[in-house]
């Protein structure tokens, strides 16, 4: 998938265009009135294969945003209380809380420690 941004950098526009490949993100083209300084490509990274614990149904908490899950705070079982963190996500070098949307207990988790997620992939069930 292609997608589009427009970076101002010292008050200069360039529109940057990214294709997703897989979970790791690499610039395809970039155009600007004057020379931008080279993006250099990141090195490829081997990350485990994901195992799921359960398969996730319609009313999973999903991703808020792209990252890499750095830690689970629950296991399948657990009791959660609303606004409780569940998990880490790391996103651009921030560790964000995803934290429960309600109260109630964790029925499945379908993501791993070290998995890369993209917006709107399920991460955990509460019921």
């Amino acid at each position: 998938m292609l997608r589009k941004f427009k970076i101002s950098i010292d008050g200069t526009e360039y529109l940057v265009e990214m294709e997703e490949v897989g979970a790791v993100q690499q610039p395809v083209a970039v155009s600007a009135p004057a020379a931008p300084a080279p993006v250099p490509e990141p090195e490829p990274q081997e990350t485990p294969a994901p195992v799921a614990t359960s398969q996730a149904g319609v009313d999973a908490m999903v991703a808020p945003m792209p990252g890499t899950v750095l830690k689970i705070l629950v296991k399948t079982g657990d009791a959660v209380q609303a606004n409780q963190p569940l998990l880490i996500l790391e996103a651009m070098k921030m560790e964000n809380e995803i934290v429960a949307n309600q109260a109630g207990t964790v029925n499945g988790i379908h993501v791993t420690q070290g998995q890369v997620v993209n917006p709107g992939e399920p991460l955990l069930t509460i019921k």
